[in-house]
């Protein structure tokens, strides 16, 4: 019986973690400040321990709900409240312009000059005569602006204006007409017969991935499989 009591807290820990996050946003996923850092961290220590707790597993459900809405009433008050996003998320600090570094921004920051030089370069910056603008982030990233004539050549530098490009959508997948993808760019599945008989493919199953634009360009990749 305690066998299958943790098999339902385990199944139970684990959809009540998946719908929290799923709550909370893709935040969570991404680069995540301070605060969602220890809120993730303390969310997964409860998810573990409601696994494995068999006498009151109703404790750390509860304690995973409420740090669900906590975060989420911190975003809220971050999003209504402006002034209060520098206290909450902190504010971001310029560490060198115009040739000066700012010791002091570093201190507030907790990075020491070694730290600076090892971001720099991961983003390509060995000579920092190359950097304009450096800013640490509130979410531990460093944004480097460079100097004019280091920054790379753009079409508006050269008085040329290209095309829009545009994204591809999937059509075929795993050898698998997608309908609704075809429908939203105002195709049906006849037009994709057409572009694999033009490519003399026999059916869609021997294609594992086809693309296209909004030019109704198509690209594909054959099932080698």
């Amino acid at each position: 019986m305690s066998f299958l009591q943790l098999c339902i807290t385990t199944l139970v820990s684990f959809g009540v973690l998946f719908l929290t996050a799923k709550w909370m946003g893709h935040k969570q996923i991404a680069q995540l400040d301070f605060f969602d850092y220890i809120t993730g961290i303390t969310i997964g220590s409860i998810a573990a321990e409601m696994a494995t707790e068999l006498e009151e597993p109703w404790k750390p459900f509860a304690a995973m709900i409420l740090y669900g809405l906590a975060t989420m009433l911190m975003s809220f008050i971050s999003m209504k409240f402006p002034r209060m996003r520098k206290y909450l998320n902190g504010t971001p600090a310029i560490l060198m312009d115009n040739g000066k570094l700012y010791r002091e921004n570093m201190k507030k920051a907790k990075l020491d000059l070694s730290e600076f030089m090892v971001m720099c370069r991961q983003q390509g910056y060995f000579d920092l005569s190359n950097i304009q603008t450096a800013v640490y982030e509130n979410n531990g990233k460093l944004s480097i602006l460079p100097v004019s004539v280091q920054r790379p050549l753009t079409p508006g530098d050269m008085n040329l204006a290209p095309a829009q490009e545009r994204i591809f959508t999937e059509v075929i997948m795993d050898g698998r007409i997608l309908e609704e993808n075809l429908k939203r760019m105002g195709l049906n599945a006849k037009w994709v017969e057409n572009q694999l008989k033009q490519n003399n493919i026999r059916t869609e199953k021997d294609v594992f991935l086809a693309l296209c634009d909004q030019n109704h360009q198509f690209v594909y990749y054959r099932n080698n499989a």
